[in-house]
């Protein structure tokens, strides 16, 4: 079991590319983590990395024992899900992985209820706005808007999701109400940035009628933050695209008023990503038919706006 927890050690330096953040994943200190990973190579009498002070690289024989490692890392995992699934025990850890504004304005919350009736969980919640990082990390479940192509994830749809246009109160006092998309050109806006760049072309449905607009980047706040793009539209600093599961309870709350609700955006209805080829403990199926509920019950009370 020691060489298991070096090969472990061995495998989330490979991922991360830094001895000292692995270690502090697994509990180790990066004096620790190193002697460990220099114990392991010589035990195997060969050298994984290439150590400089600034960088990290595997050698060939690292990257084709990494392979090996992956897979039989997974394999003990599956083993061990197995077995605590032959229990139906509700118990150990569940990392998830959501959105910076979901996970922060809601989930949070729901992680508490679902606490309530499973004490022996605990979580480790990462908030990205990415899909990439979902490869590097090691995720048992994910919570994104929209579906990836990625066949590596098995996608279950949890809920339906609007984007919609708002603002503060405050904001439409000083600017007024565009009257179409094209006008939002003139306003101040609220962007969205990811991997590509910053989100400026929004497209819009209204009956059979479609409209396309390039949002002004003169006068807008771009954030890759969707949190922070939250807190600047109720903070008055501009219009912003956003989740409806993101600002229902801003907008219930008066907070921030819906702008051209007449126009809608694409649909990018709310999933669950988990792997499609790891066997599911019961804590992580327990937590999938608990936010099945919670979705539910939440379009229910939130989303008639």
């Amino acid at each position: 079991m020691q060489n298991i927890g070096d090969i472990r050690l061995f495998v989330e330096a490979a991922n991360l590319g830094v001895i000292s953040a692995a270690g502090r994943k697994l509990g180790l200190s990066p004096a620790a983590a190193s002697a460990r990973l220099n114990n392991l190579e010589t035990q195997l009498k060969s050298r994984l990395f290439e150590r400089t002070t600034r960088s990290l690289r595997l050698t060939d024989e690292g990257k084709a024992f990494l392979l090996y490692c992956q897979q039989g890392l997974q394999a003990l995992d599956d083993g061990f899900a197995f077995l605590e699934n032959r229990t139906q025990a509700v118990s150990g850890r569940i990392r998830i992985s959501a959105t910076s504004d979901f996970g922060r304005h809601m989930l949070t919350g729901w992680l508490d209820e679902f606490n309530a009736i499973y004490p022996d969980v605990q979580f480790t919640l990462l908030l990205s706005d990415s899909l990439s990082s979902l490869h590097r990390e090691d995720i048992d479940l994910a919570i994104r808007f929209g579906e990836p192509q990625d066949s590596l994830f098995i996608a279950r749809k949890l809920a339906k999701n609007r984007r919609v246009l708002c603002a503060s109160p405050d904001y439409l006092k000083r600017f007024g109400y565009p009257q179409s998309p094209e006008d939002l050109v003139r306003f101040p806006c609220i962007v969205l940035s990811s991997n590509n760049g910053p989100i400026i072309d929004w497209r819009f449905t209204s009956a059979e009628e479609v409209e396309s607009v390039r949002v002004s980047m003169d006068n807008a706040r771009v954030t890759n933050d969707g949190a922070v793009a939250r807190q600047w539209a109720m903070d008055g600093h501009g219009i912003a695209l956003k989740s409806i599961w993101d600002v229902a309870k801003d907008i219930h709350a008066k907070r921030l008023e819906i702008v051209l609700p007449e126009w809608t955006s694409a649909e990018v209805p709310a999933h669950a990503l988990y792997h499609r080829n790891r066997y599911m403990p019961a804590r992580v199926g327990a937590f999938l038919d608990f936010l099945l509920k919670r979705f539910d019950e939440e379009s229910q009370r939130l989303l008639p706006i």
